[in-house]
Order: structure tokens, then sequence, then C-alpha cells
């Protein structure tokens, strides 16, 4: 490549860390096949295992049934969000003890930038090694992490994914393209299987072949000019800056328990995600226009439907959009196994135009004192009526692609 490039960029990733929590709390789970679950049930699924029961070949997303089939001895233990957010927050303050986090980018993984002689390989690799000893003084022996150390913050994640767990990869500009042939293209973060499948209708089936494409050839199988230049630059270890993102949607869904699913009771759950996602709506300081909902029923079958209304984030009127929705469902379609419900259509604050009308002004108050209560006694201090019964369903789900502001008012 010419002049080395310097190591810009130290990458931090938590080995199995929602089942590491729970093996650092209860040491009996150590060493055992552990898989996270978001309820006790069968039918549910995997949200992350442990280490023992990735080798037996359990993985995230899998129904527990599947996974007991391939681990007969599978220990399940129901995920706990809030410990997850405050394992987190110690290990943020572990890491920023060795080198300031420039950028947390999941509830497991932090980019950190490297100055100065921290860019040299040695220094590099005495900082990871300080980050490992740390997390194991100040945090707990059983949370591991994988470090990856590269020229951009791509680079050192996949660096990172290349020695699991308990890992330290370094890729030196110099050792690029060659360094990176032997992973497959979906190995790069952003690279799904969906896109792995329209690169190889291009006949692209190999890293190598990969880069060896030019930005013009890149372009054309991308499918976006952007991206391909993007990424063109990013695989050759230059520091592209991040382009920044709109949010697009506010969310949840949840899947029931076996007591939960009649129709008034699944009518109950939805109005508290409506309530979570409302709540988070405005903590976040966005407006929403139009709002899906659905239900899939215990023998297979869907419902959904949709609604559009002048933009707002008063959870008043989205009960109201709800209940009118609700009504449409097909009576006597069986049990509900799961509701979810999406807000759609968003504009930041700042682009949305306020209510002219007095009284719609004072459902937005009421709806922003609610939430100023509700971080003050607890998340249901207040709340509309069709929540009464239902406070203990649809929990907080752990964070996996974002850190989630604890916020008594929607979790």
């Amino acid at each position: 490549m010419g002049v080395a490039v310097p190591l810009r960029h130290l990458f931090v990733d938590m080995n199995s860390y929602f089942a590491s929590v729970e093996q650092h709390d209860d040491p009996k789970l150590r060493g055992k096949p552990v898989a996270v679950v978001p309820m006790d049930a069968n039918t549910t699924c995997c949200l992350a295992a442990s280490y023992p029961a990735k080798r037996r070949g359990v993985k995230t997303g899998m129904p527990v049934w599947q996974a007991r089939q391939l681990c007969p001895d599978l220990i399940t233990v129901v995920g706990r969000h809030e410990r997850y957010v405050q394992i987190h927050t110690q290990i943020i303050k572990a890491v920023g003890r060795c080198v300031p986090v420039a950028k947390v980018m999941s509830i497991d993984e932090m980019a950190c930038s490297l100055l100065g002689d921290e860019r040299l390989p040695e220094k590099a690799t005495a900082i990871a090694q300080a980050i490992k000893a740390e997390l194991r003084r100040s945090v707990g022996e059983v949370l591991t992490c994988s470090i990856g150390v590269a020229p951009n913050v791509m680079l050192a994640k996949v660096a990172g994914d290349m020695m699991k767990p308990d890992g330290l990869t370094v890729i030196r500009s110099e050792e690029l393209p060659t360094r990176l042939y032997p992973l497959k293209i979906t190995d790069f973060p952003g690279i799904g299987p969906r896109m792995g499948k329209r690169f190889a209708r291009y006949g692209v089936f190999t890293t190598q072949q990969l880069l060896g494409l030019k930005e013009r050839e890149l372009a054309v199988v991308w499918g976006s000019k952007v991206h391909a230049d993007r990424w063109y630059h990013l695989l050759r270890g230059e520091d592209v800056p991040d382009v920044p993102t709109r949010r697009r949607t506010v969310g949840h869904s949840h899947v029931l328990p076996p007591d939960l699913r009649t129709p008034d009771a699944a009518r109950g759950v939805m109005v508290r995600l409506i309530h979570k996602a409302c709540a988070r709506l405005r903590s976040i300081d966005y407006w929403a226009g139009a709002m899906a909902v659905g239900v899939r029923y215990q023998d297979g079958g869907r419902w959904h439907t949709a609604c559009q209304l002048p933009h707002c984030q008063e959870t008043l009127n989205w009960l109201l959009a709800f209940g009118k929705l609700w009504d449409t469902r097909p009576a006597d379609a069986g049990p509900i196994l799961q509701v979810w419900m999406v807000l759609t259509d968003l504009k930041p604050a700042d682009a949305a135009t306020p209510s002219l009308f007095p009284e719609e002004r004072q459902v937005t108050e009421l709806s922003h004192a609610m939430d100023a209560i509700n971080r003050t006694f607890g998340r249901h201090a207040v709340r509309f009526g069709g929540v009464v019964g239902s406070e203990d369903t649809a929990p907080t789900r752990i964070a996996f692609t974002q850190i989630p502001k604890f916020n008594p008012a929607f979790t």
C-alpha cells in the first residue's frame, strides 16, 4: 500500500455478553451451556448463548425446543435488561481507565481512538492487554472480550471477530488486502446473507474477488455509488467518516405467554407496547405520522393493519387510533401468539409543526408530564387505564444494536 497507515482504532467486543453476565452473577452457571431467553417457555427463542452452548450448535434466534434437541442439558435463563445495562456501564468505565471510549457501538461493543504513539503496534497491543486485565480486575473474570486493532473501525471490528473468545488481533495496513482474503464476504459487518447472494449473482464469491473490483464495478454490484465508494476505501484501510443516519421507526413486539393469548389480554399487552413506544418517541424528540399493528396467531396465521395521523407524539392519540384498528381484527381467529406495533413516518421535532389548537397542545403537555412523573416515582406511577392489569407484560427487551436510554417512563 505504499506508506504504512497508522493503527487508528481499537475495538472491544464482549464475548457472549448476556450469557456471560448471567454466569458472572451465578457461579453455578459457569462452564455450562446457557441460553438467555425472553420468557420461560419452549416456544420462545434463544437471545444469546454461552460458548459451551454454541459449541453444541445453539445459535441466537434458535427456538428453545430445537436448542434442547441439540443440547439436552441446556440451562435457560430469562434475560434481565436492567442488569446488562448496569454491567455495560461498569465495562465502559473500565475500558475508559485504559483508553478513552470514542463511541459505544452496542451494549457489548465499543470503539476507541488511538492517538500519538498509541498507534504503534506494540503500544496498541499493550493497551489491549491492559483493557483485558482491567476488566478481569474491576468487573469480573467471566466477562472476557475480544479486541481488534486496525486503521479504521470497520476493520478493527473484523479483527476482533477473527479470534474468539478472549482474542487479540492486529491488522496493519501493510498486510492489506491479503490479510482479508481468507474471510467470507459475509464476515464484514454490514454485508448480510441477502447482500452476499447479490454479490454471488454478479460472480463475486470470495473476499479476494471483492477486493479486486474497481470502484465503478463495485457500484454496479452494490447498487449504490455512495455505498460502493465508502466500502472501497474502508476495505483498503482508509478512515472514512460515518454517514449520519435518520431514525426511521420506533416499535415493539412481544411473544405472549400461554395465559395471555386471549384477545382481551393481547389487547392489554398491545396498549402497553404503545405506551412504551410513545414514551421512547418523546425521549428521542421525534414525531410519528403513521402506525402499523399486527398479531401472529398460534396456528401460524397473521393479521396486520395501519393508519395515518397528523404528525404527533402523544400517547393518547395513538391509543385512540389503535382502538379503531383493533376493532377491525377478525373475530374467533384463535389464540394469539405474538403482538407487534411500530410507529413510522418519523420526523425530528424541529421539523414538525405543533398543533395550533390549545386542547391538542394540552394533550402533548400531558404526555410529557406523565413521563416526568414516571421518571421520578416509577414506570407505572401514572398511565392510561388500558394498561391496568398489564404492568408486568412486555418488559424492556435486551438491546442488541444500541444502548437504550434507561428511562423508567418507557421500561
